[in-house]
């Protein structure tokens, strides 16, 4: 019988999971061990926190939002069904823009939107 090497395969996995890891700190960078539970780790996280990322902008927007529309008296809930009404359809990331860098647009689109309260 042909001798059969072995190992190729496996090899080639180890390295890849050791160069994902490359410039972890410590034993996670080094051992395959302990650097695959860290690249599971780290790649579960970073699926998770592109999801959270969206939530997280999502509530910064409501809340620039929000603070814009204090100096007008007017309340967000009331500002976004105004909005509807009006069937202005911008989203929370170009109003929360338009606070910011153009007020005096902002307070027209406020307006508008509490016209049509």
């Amino acid at each position: 019988m042909t001798r059969v090497k072995r190992g190729k395969i496996a090899h080639k996995r180890r390295k890849r999971v050791l160069k994902q890891t490359k410039g972890y700190k410590w034993r996670r960078s080094k051992t395959y061990r302990a650097a695959k539970e860290a690249l599971m780790h780290a790649l579960s996280y970073a699926y998770r926190d592109r999801r959270r990322k969206k939530r997280e902008f999502r509530r910064l927007w409501q809340i620039r939002i929000n603070a814009a529309l204090k100096e007008h008296g007017f309340s967000y809930s009331k500002f976004i069904a105004g909005l509807k009404k009006a069937k202005i359809e911008l989203d929370r990331k170009m109003l929360a823009d338009l606070a910011i860098n153009k007020p005096e647009i902002f307070k027209e689109i406020a307006e508008k939107a509490k016209k049509h309260q």
